[in-house]
């Protein structure tokens, strides 16, 4: 079974056990709208690479904790993409949830989500009562204050805030997450994978900023939000080609970052194969270019 048709069937196991005729068929169906189709799932794929480079001896808590973390992605996604936020119309490609069904829906199928990601590892985590309450609390903290997604979110309401401390919360503590869970769930230390948890989140926030500026949107998603509401952005604070650099040398500290393991090569072609789909050489090389004619014409207008 691939990585991805595993991560995708354990998706679907919550949403049988919420499937009930008690249910509200519409909260249901922006549950749904929300996780499925999903984008590249990289942080359960994450969690699952490093559970099975531990030595992975509870697929079924493996499954668990991937799938939290994804649930919660998710459930911050809807929130995001809220009128109070970003009022986005399209995620993924499709329409977002508060479009497809009102904002009360997509506020409450969020909030339904986060309590779903937490209800997974609650049944996996019976047969496994010491890997559970560490798992917990890795989950909890890639998610709430202070330093989790929904801090990250915090920070674009505040009137000041340091670049790095907020793309750590927003997007890094997730990743942070996927890989220490994946540890966890194995029932390994943590602790070495963490580092490059903290690598690849920073360099797919500096990744995004870059695309949000480029107007390069492979996520199926609105381009210029970063402008648009005034948030903090590395393509802005570096130009973009400062960013770039500064992503590639994010990349590269995160190849260097797999912990010695039977696996470690393929863990690293991993973060090598999640850099081209992030930022394409192509694109790199595109910047570079605009880079040397802008450089030129100055020059030229100077003389």
């Amino acid at each position: 079974m691939s990585i991805m048709t595993r991560i995708e069937q354990a998706l679907e196991q919550p949403f049988k056990w919420a499937d009930s005729a008690t249910a509200p068929p519409r909260l249901m169906a922006a549950m749904r709208h929300a996780v499925f189709p999903g984008g590249a799932r990289i942080r359960p794929q994450l969690c699952l690479a490093v559970a099975r480079a531990c030595g992975e001896d509870a697929p079924e808590l493996t499954n668990a904790a991937a799938v939290g973390i994804e649930l919660l992605h998710c459930a911050s996604l809807v929130h995001d993409d809220m009128p109070c936020f970003d009022d986005a119309d399209t995620r993924r490609g499709l329409v977002t949830v508060h479009k497809q069904f009102g904002e009360p829906l997509a506020l409450l199928a969020g909030d339904a989500l986060i309590v779903m990601a937490y209800q997974t590892l609650a049944r996996a985590g019976a047969a496994h009562p010491a890997r559970l309450a560490p798992l917990l609390m890795t989950l909890c903290e890639g998610t709430g204050a202070p330093d989790g997604i929904v801090a990250g979110q915090a920070w674009e309401c505040e009137p000041r805030v340091q670049l790095g401390r907020y793309q750590r919360a927003k997007t890094g503590a997730l990743f942070v997450a996927s890989t220490c869970a994946g540890a966890q769930a194995a029932g390994a230390d943590p602790l070495p994978w963490r580092a490059l948890g903290d690598a690849l989140g920073e360099a797919y926030q500096v990744a995004d900023d870059i695309r949000d500026v480029m107007g390069a949107d492979h996520l199926g998603k609105p381009v210029g939000q970063d402008a648009a509401h005034g948030r903090p952005s590395t393509a802005a604070e570096l130009g973009l080609v400062g960013a770039v650099d500064y992503f590639r040398r994010l990349m590269q500290s995160a190849v260097d970052s797999v912990p010695a393991c039977p696996s470690r090569g393929a863990m690293q072609q991993l973060v090598l194969q999640e850099s081209e789909r992030l930022l394409p050489k192509s694109a790199c090389d595109q910047i570079a270019v605009q880079a040397v004619q802008q450089a030129a014409l100055q020059r030229r207008a100077v003389a």
